[in-house]
């Protein structure tokens, strides 16, 4: 796509070129006495360059050919020299800053023509050398404003560059909040909706049932609470919260604690924590994500009455530090999820996989039975992480 070349306001260039020619026009024809003098139509054909570089933005394929006509015109009824050729070299560089190359290129070239055979004619031996100078000056104003196009164009390219990358950086950070906000209200609502059915269903057969309930409730939605303050608190400069730290993977027995009060027994194994602590908060945060989705979808979705979460370091590096890959595992004996479209917990889940280097599978556990249970599964390369930069490419696939 061509871009038109934005300079200084039109009228500024038309008026200033105007005044200097045909004042400058009318000094030099007092010392040129053989030459015709000014009137009526030599101020007219002065005026018309000028008037020509009016049309660089409404009609620049006419802006170059009239003021070369409104030069050749005044030069070929012998009116006296000066700065007649601004106008014309103005439109030159004009003509090729708003990418009119050929335009621009075929104009120069019919000019040189007529240079080279005026002087082949005049049989004045400097003629020629006159001639190629012109030429060679016709040649740089075209160039000069090639490389005003160029440059506009790179400003252009740097510009647009940085608005991608801005608005790459506006769309991470709004799928971040998304899947935060998903993420804790998924969390906490399915929590109260199972608490609060338990009740409604047990409550007249089983009073006890109503204090437990309310307490987890209760506290489902102070947590929640709490966390939705923090990220609507992001999205108010004018009243700014201190950023809340993110979930560690310390925090995953109470998810675990919260799947228990919704009815599932769940059974947790996790490395030492001591080896755990020296994780990256990005992986800590989102191996806990991935924990949290997983365990909000058994309750909601999967009708289990088990579920087991597992988190492992795998491999043992050299400098004897936490191993290769972090793999988080969750089984459930429920009816499964094969054939049911992804939703938008398990979109997220991959992209927070996906955003430390892991990748995230499911899949049934046992496909032969009614209830074949399910499994999520993440894996999450720690190579590269603990050392604050991106995990190194493996030569497997993941």
């Amino acid at each position: 796509m061509q871009r038109r070349f934005r300079g200084p306001p039109t009228a500024a260039i038309v008026v200033a070129v105007a005044v200097i020619e045909v004042v400058g026009t009318v000094f030099a024809s007092a010392r040129q006495p053989d030459h015709r003098v000014l009137d009526a139509l030599g101020f007219v054909l002065l005026l018309a360059g000028p008037a020509s570089l009016s049309l660089r933005r409404r009609a620049p394929l006419v802006m170059l050919p009239a003021a070369a006509a409104s030069v050749g015109a005044y030069l070929a009824l012998g009116y006296a020299w000066g700065p007649v050729f601004l106008s014309l070299a103005l439109a030159f560089v004009l003509s090729a800053a708003a990418g009119k190359r050929w335009q621009t290129w075929a104009v120069a070239g019919a000019c040189a023509s007529v240079l080279v055979a005026a002087a082949a004619a005049s049989g004045d031996e400097f003629a020629l050398v006159r001639a190629f100078a012109g030429t060679s000056w016709l040649a740089i104003l075209v160039l000069m404003g090639e490389g005003i196009r160029l440059r506009t164009e790179r400003v252009a390219e740097r510009r647009r560059q940085r608005e991608a990358r801005e608005q790459a950086a506006r769309d991470e950070y709004r799928l971040a909040l998304a899947r935060d906000i998903h993420d804790v209200v998924a969390h906490s609502l399915s929590l109260i909706n199972v608490r609060a059915s338990v009740a409604l269903h047990l409550g007249e057969k089983d009073p006890a049932q109503f204090r437990p309930a309310l307490e987890a409730i209760k506290a489902a939605s102070k947590d929640s609470l709490a966390e939705i303050r923090q990220l609507l608190g992001v999205l108010r400069e004018d009243a700014p919260l201190k950023p809340a730290p993110p979930p560690r993977l310390d925090r995953v027995p109470a998810l675990a604690d919260d799947a228990r009060r919704a009815g599932l027994e769940v059974s947790l194994t996790q490395p030492d924590t001591a080896a755990v602590q020296q994780l990256p908060d990005t992986v800590q945060e989102a191996a806990y994500r991935i924990v949290q989705e997983a365990l909000t979808n058994v309750v909601r979705h999967s009708g289990a009455r088990k579920a087991a979460v597992v988190l492992a370091l795998e491999g043992t590096a050299p400098d004897g530090k936490p191993g290769k890959q972090l793999t988080v595992t969750i089984d459930d004996d429920g009816a499964g999820a094969a054939g049911v479209p992804e939703g938008n917990g398990v979109t997220g889940m991959r992209e927070r996989a996906a955003a430390v280097g892991g990748s995230l599978s499911l899949a049934p556990l046992n496909p032969a039975l009614p209830h074949p249970g399910w499994r999520v599964r993440a894996v999450i390369p720690l190579a590269g992480s603990l050392a604050g930069r991106p995990p190194e490419p493996e030569g497997e696939t993941r």
